[in-house]
């Protein structure tokens, strides 16, 4: 093979196939014996994800609870001051006044 053309195409065909071939490898298309069996890492993490989930779902009854009393409440309070706002002030009084006797405040200083 002395063409130069030739040698391109070889080298061109070789590298395809090397990347082909390693892309083949890497996807793992074929079973292997380590898959047979789920990892117990996984096992476990599948088990902590499901508990998450209930727990997930626990809480947003609570906050879903939560959410509706304060709700009812706010209601509540929104509608006192409401009410609160449209009642007329009451009139201002005057402060009342009281006389208080005390005894005189003696000092005494021995310089």
């Amino acid at each position: 093979m002395t063409s130069p053309v030739g040698r391109i195409y070889a080298t061109a065909l070789t590298l395809f196939t090397f990347f082909v071939a390693w892309a083949l490898i890497a996807a793992h298309p074929w079973p292997s014996k380590a898959s047979a069996s789920p990892d117990p890492r996984l096992r476990a993490l599948a088990a902590r994800e499901q508990k998450l989930r209930r727990e997930s779902i626990a809480t947003q009854r609570i906050v879903k609870r939560r959410w509706a009393a304060y709700r009812k409440q706010l209601a509540k309070r929104n509608a006192q001051i409401a009410a609160a706002a449209q009642a007329p002030a009451p009139a201002p009084t005057a402060p009342s006044v009281r006389i208080v006797s005390q005894p005189a405040v003696t000092a005494t200083s021995s310089s």
